[in-house]
Order: C-alpha cells, then structure tokens, then sequence
C-alpha cells in the first residue's frame, strides 16, 4: 500500500491539536488542548474555532453523540461539554477530582466517559444525567473509551496493564494483558467484532476478543509509542506512532507498515477514517491527511 500525505494548517502552534472525529454534519471536529476550543474543518477547507465556555477546560477527546452533537471531555476541569454543529455549548459537571479522559457514545443513546483520576467510568444522559460506576481495582487509570459489540463498553487501563469491560449496569470486568507494563491507551471496535488497542509503553498493539483473548502485534519500532487506533473499513486499524512521527496500519493478517509524516516532531494524537481517508491531529497545530492506494 502507498499513501500520499499532506498536512492542512488548522490553528496557531501551540494550540494543541489532540482528539478528532467525524461530526454528524461530515465536517471533521478536533479538541485543542492547549488553547482551550474546538476547531471544525469543513469539506469547503474552511477552519472555524470555538472557544469554550467556561474558558479553559484542557479538551481531550471529542465524539459524536446520538443527538446530532459533538461531546467532549474537558479534563482539566472536570465536566463533559457538548456542543452543536451551530455553535452552542453548554457543560456538564462531573463529580470532582474525575478527571474525564475518552468518551465514546454508548449502545443505550448516552454518553460513557473513562475517569482517569477517579477509577470510575461513568455515563452521561443527553439530559444532563450522569452516574459513576466505581471500578474494582485502585489506580488503573482508565484512559480510552469505545462501544464494544456486545452493548457493552470497552476501556483501557493504562496503570493497570488490562482492557476492562461495563456492562450497562455498571457491572465491570478487567483482563490483564501478557506483556508486563504495556501501558494501554487507545482502543477501538474493529470490523470483526474483536477490539483494537495500542500499547505506549510496551511499542505493540494487541487485539482482544468479547471473550477475552488478547493478541499482541509488536511494532517494527518498539520505541514508537503508538497513541491512538481506529479501525478502518477493511478488518485492519490505523494508530499514531507519537514517539517517532509516523503513522502505522495494520492489516487484518497482522502485517504492519509506518509512513513518516512530513514534518519532524509533529506529535501525532487523534485518529479518525472517513471516505476520503484518514485524519490525524497533530499538536503542532496541524491536521495529517493520508490518502492510501492499494497496490497490487
């Protein structure tokens, strides 16, 4: 596979490019750590930016929500904002010390959020409502977030070397991975019902099951640091090397290819995959476009 890369102006440096997804509008949405807004590139390439309200607020990771919105974590102030493709936001206040990290929009049409600093994942009403499960171990860390296929939620927990699992009822399940100190952070549902994640520390990825079973891939690099995943549309993932500036795919046999981006320390975070390929947010504050082509 070849993949033409180009990079798109989209903020100020320092503004901190982080997380990226698709809004329901087709326009891709991206939180800006640093400078505290989200920004929105439009097919057309325009670039609108919105400060949030209140200021600051340390963005993370953005969604798509099931009301035609954008939901986001605001980590450094504890609360999950929302905003609409016109531009209104408001806020929602999680319990204190939370520390909300991913967030991903569940099977029962609310919001599930990984409480880093608080060991709990905790779900959020389109309304307002929000409750906390309490995990059952100290310190895991919970970092990502992602619908499973089994009206479940999958996370990881970067300090505890484990994928966990909750069930609608708050009802949670933790795996411990085979290689010591991983240090899990992204994950996503692959296309074969199997769940994708990374793991910074170890420089692998793994693949684990609804049953369990965890595969690791080890990177060509194991020095990498891969950030976050996305599946892609034919059973394999893309992910971020942020600690050598590259992007990686794996394909569903397991096969792994990076490709350098053009700029050097770009700090790659956020991924995303939509029709006209895939987008990764960098810090630099810049937006990656890789476009691949299958060859045979």
């Amino acid at each position: 596979m070849t993949v033409e890369i180009r990079e798109i102006p989209l903020a100020e440096p320092g503004a901190g490019p982080y997380g990226i997804t698709v809004g329901p509008d087709g326009a891709l949405w991206l939180t800006l750590a640093h400078a505290g807004g989200i920004a929105r590139l439009g097919a057309d390439g325009a670039v609108r930016t919105y400060p949030l309200e209140p200021a600051g607020g340390r963005p993370l990771i953005i969604t798509a929500g099931p009301d035609d919105a954008l939901w986001f974590t605001r980590s450094g102030d504890d609360r999950i904002g929302r905003l609409s493709v016109d531009g209104e936001q408001r806020t929602i206040a999680l319990p204190d010390g939370t520390g909300p990290g991913g967030i991903t929009a569940g099977p029962d049409g609310a919001l599930w959020y990984a409480g880093m600093t608080s060991d709990t994942i905790g779900r959020v009403g389109t309304d307002g409502t929000v409750t906390a499960f309490p995990l059952p171990l100290a310190g895991g860390v919970p970092s990502m977030i992602t619908a499973g296929p089994d009206s479940a939620l999958w996370f990881t927990l970067n300090q505890a070397n484990a994928i966990g699992r909750i069930d609608l009822d708050g009802r949670a399940t933790v795996h411990p991975l085979p290689t010591a100190n991983a240090g899990p952070v992204g994950i996503t549902l692959g296309g074969d019902g199997a769940l994708w994640f990374v793991e910074i520390l170890a420089g692998q990825l793994g693949r684990i099951t609804p049953d369990g079973d965890v595969v690791e891939f080890p990177l060509p690099d194991r020095a990498a640091r891969p950030h976050a995943i996305v599946a892609d549309p034919a059973g394999g993932a893309w992910f971020t090397e942020w600690g050598a500036n590259r992007i990686g795919h794996i394909d569903r046999a397991g096969r792994i290819e990076s490709y350098d981006l053009p700029t050097p320390n770009a700090e790659p975070h956020g991924i995303t995959v939509d029709a006209d390929g895939v987008w990764v947010a960098l810090e630099i504050g810049t937006l990656a476009h890789l476009t691949p082509t299958r060859t045979s």
